[in-house]
Parts: structure tokens; sequence; C-alpha cells
């Protein structure tokens, strides 16, 4: 049995009820197994399924099905997502499931006539979605790290979709929100736009997303990237001017990684590798910060957040400038977390005084040689832990829904640099390292990390956020170790990005 552990849940935008000053606002402790997700009924299915012998990597990907059904915003088998794994025997892993440009995309394909970038063409309908790769991603997680049978951890989320879930407020709420855009964008209507306001209490049933799932359940990633569930997407892409064909669908493969690990004190920080920037940029910044007396300093003291801010300036400008997809583009990630880099990033650092953002470039290396995105935090009785930030990038994505398959695709294509130094619906910026082209993947920010102090599995952690995934998963971290906050003090915490 393992000591003690706090897990430190996905949902840091959450905000905790206000409490008296002398008052502690622990949060949930377990002696042995838990399981956090956005959402309640997902968080109950992966439960069960390690309450019936499975491990952490089993409960995840029960979960991330569940959670495609049950929030809808940004749980997903039509995204893409990332992983990190550490097992009980602290071996670590990494695995990229991020989504993917068709084949026929061009660095110009969201620029009009004058060379602008066309308002919305990147972040609404069909010609924003990338290739998914969530269905792919667990497949290959179940294949590798999988104890129990993959049918036993996709049928509860059958069975929510199937026989329906009642909403709650907010998620009623959400559903309205994208009606009319649902409607702009697609000519098959779905059945649950088919009915008059949804409200608190309200049972949803998902048909044809539960079917899909079931063909998933019986033939495996086949039955997403091929079959039925493929033609459909590529029926969907014909109704508009979508781009996606059966062969991206049949060329997608997840990739496992390196994860990228940096240390912070006594604590060693355990993050996602490009394409994700988030793991490469939190180990900059806490790097960063490390030879500063934060605690002393306070938290969210103006001497502290004018550091903090200071750094995750830099980091953000290397992160525009250098960062891509590693398979199209040579990332140099151990140069931007050496020390001597980042002392060096860090040397005209002013404690009296803020650098204006566009006189920050990026740092010169030594020649060589929201409810936008959810997340799910997972730790067995046997000590193995599992994160996962998962996404369709905007809320319910592209607000295109595959008629006759029933789920939302991305709108991942934004995440692209659509042209050099031009923002995207995040406000981050990117260049050549990050353009369009066939078959890349699209930089991200999302940062799910697991974190050791002393050798010993101590905090698992993400967040939504777009951009400011980063800057809150940063803030979190020292929240706790340097300002001796209670996990559920950390989340609730007020941020700054």
């Amino acid at each position: 049995m393992m000591n003690r552990l706090f897990v430190l849940l996905s949902a840091i935008a959450l905000v905790a009820c206000h409490t008296r000053k002398e008052e502690r606002v622990i949060g949930l402790i377990t002696d042995s197994a838990m399981v956090v997700s956005a959402h309640p009924l997902a968080s109950k299915v992966g439960a069960d399924i390690m309450r019936k012998g499975g491990n952490a990597v089993d409960a995840a990907i029960a979960t991330q099905f569940a959670l495609a059904v049950v929030y809808p915003s940004a749980g997903n088998i039509g995204g893409g997502g990332f992983m990190i794994l550490r097992k009980n025997d602290k071996t670590l892993d990494a695995l990229d499931y991020r989504e993917k440009a068709p084949a026929s995309s061009h660095p110009n394909m969201y620029l009009g006539e004058t060379g602008e970038i066309v308002s919305g063409l990147s972040q609404d309908g069909h010609l924003a979605c990338g290739v998914p790769g969530t269905i792919a991603g667990l497949a290959a997680a179940y294949e590798k790290y999988g104890t129990l049978p993959w049918p036993e951890l996709i049928q509860p989320a059958i069975d929510l979709a199937l026989n329906g879930f009642r909403l709650t407020q907010k998620e009623a709420a959400g559903l309205n929100y994208i009606q009319e855009d649902l409607a702009r964008y697609n000519t098959i209507l779905p059945s649950f736009l088919l009915r008059d306001l949804w409200k608190a209490g309200d049972q949803i049933v998902l048909t044809d997303l539960g079917h899909t799932l079931e063909r998933i359940r019986d033939e495996g990633a086949n039955g997403f990237y091929g079959g039925k569930t493929a033609d459909d997407i590529v029926a969907e892409m014909r109704r508009s001017n979508g781009i996606i064909t059966l062969e991206d669908l049949k060329n997608y493969n997840a990739v496992w990684r390196k994860p990228i690990v940096g240390e912070y004190k006594e604590f060693r920080v355990i993050s996602m590798s490009p394409p994700s920037s988030g793991g490469l940029a939190l180990i900059q910044l806490l790097k960063s910060v490390e030879p500063y007396p934060v605690k002393a300093w306070g938290h969210n003291t103006v001497r502290t957040a004018h550091l903090m801010t200071e750094a995750e300036r830099r980091a953000y400008a290397d992160r525009a400038f250098y960062l891509g997809d590693p398979d199209f583009t040579p990332v140099p990630v151990e140069k931007l977390v050496h020390d001597l880099y980042l002392k060096q990033r860090m040397s005209d650092f002013n404690p009296a005084k803020a650098t204006l953002s566009q006189d920050i470039n990026e740092g010169v290396l030594q020649p060589e040689e929201s409810e936008q995105t959810t997340h799910l935090s997972v730790v067995d009785p046997q000590g193995n832990s599992v994160s996962v930030t998962t996404t369709l990038n905007g809320g319910y994505g592209s607000r295109v829904v595959v008629a006759g398959s029933g789920f939302l695709l991305n709108n991942e294509m934004d995440d692209f640099s659509s042209k050099p130094g031009a923002p995207n619906m995040y406000g981050a910026v990117g260049g050549e390292a990050n353009k369009i082209m066939p078959n890349k993947r699209m930089l991200s920010s999302m940062t799910p990390t697991i974190v050791e102090k002393e050798g010993k599995l101590f905090m698992i952690l993400g967040t939504p956020g777009g951009t400011s995934i980063i800057t809150s998963v940063f803030q979190t971290i020292l929240n706790v170790v340097e300002h001796t906050m209670t996990m559920q003090e950390a989340v609730s915490a007020k941020r700054f990005h």
C-alpha cells in the first residue's frame, strides 16, 4: 500500500467556496487509489474499473471514453491528447495522440486573396478539423499497458450513451449556447439539437454515439479509422469544405515519446515533450525562478508575480520561435532547459521594471553541437499513475457533428501558425516551426504532469485553459511547493497569465 498520496485534480480553474482565513481547505485524501476528472460519472467509471482489478491505464481509458459521452465540450473521440505514465517501478512513458493536419493541407490554406487570415476559417466548420487521434492513442495505451478486456473499458460509456444521463445546469447551458452554431455548420442536424432548449435534470440519450462506441468496442481502433465510422467522417467532410480523407484516417498513428523531465529543488517534474510545448515551458519556468526566494517573497505578492511574469514572457517567446512537431522540425529540448541557457535568459531580469513582451525575443542557443480541454488523473493501488489531457481545442471543437456517428470533431488546425506572428484563438503566436504542413501535428500547450518528491509519487496534475495551461500548472506547483498550500488550496488560489 502506498503512503498517503495527494492527487491534484485536473480542473485547476474550479473556484472553491470562501472559507474563514484560519481554515485549511484540504480536499479529498485517499490511502490507495483515485480517479479525478471533470465529471463525476466519468470518474465513477474509472474507479469501478479499478475495483474490478484494472490498473491506472485501464481506468484512464475507461474514464476518457465516459468523458466523450458526458462531457462533450472537451471529452471526445474526435479530438486528441497526451498521456504521461509513471509505473510503480518509476519507469516513465509518454504517449502523443495529437491530431494531424490532413494530407492536402498547405501553409496558406486559411489566408485570403490579400494574404491575411480569413476570420474563423481555422476555428469553425469542416476545414478547421484535424485528423482525430484519441482512439488511436487509447488503443496504443491499451496494447502496451492494459490488463482488463478492451470491451469492459468501453461498455460503461456505451451504457451512458444509450441509456442516457441527466444534465446539470452547466451542461444544459453549454448545449443551449452552441445550438445556433450546430445549426449553422451541420446540414444534417444532430439528434440532441432537434428539441427545445435543454434544462437541468433533462435526460439526454446519444444513440449514434453509443453505436459508434460499440463499433470501437468490437473492432478496436479500426472501428473508428475504418468501416462505417470512417465513411461517416469522410461523408461529413464532403458536405462542406472539409478535407479529411479515408487515407488520412487510415494513416493516422499515435507515437510513444520520451517524456521531458526536470528538477526543481527536491522535486522531479515529469511532463509532456513536443509537440506539446507544455512540459518544456514548465521546466523552463520552474528552473528560471528557482534561484529566487519565492517562498520568502510570498504568494502573489508584487515581487513574486513580477518574477513569474518575466519568466513566462521569456518561455513563451521561446515557444513561439523554437517549438513545433519534432517529426518535422528539430526541437532543441536539452538546450532550452539547460541551466546555463536559462541563467542567460534571466540575466536581464530587472526586479524593479517590467519588460515589454514585444521587446523579448527568443533566446540564443549555444551552437553545437477551456472548458475547451479536459484533464484526468489516475493512481491505482499498486502506485501506477497516469496524467492525461485531451481536447477538441475550442469548446465543442469545430461545432461539426459527424452525422450517423454522433460525435463532435475538433478545430485543432487553429493551433498551427496560419501566418507567422498572427495569434490563434488563444492569443498564441508562432512561426516557421509550427507552420501548417501535411500530416504534421500542431503545437499544443497541454501539460499533463506528474511530480515526484524524493523519489516518491507526490502529485498528478493538469488543466484546461489553452495557452494559460502552462502558467496554471506552473503556479499550482509553486503554490504547493513554495507556499505550503494543500492541493485544494493550490487549485482554488487566484492565478494570473
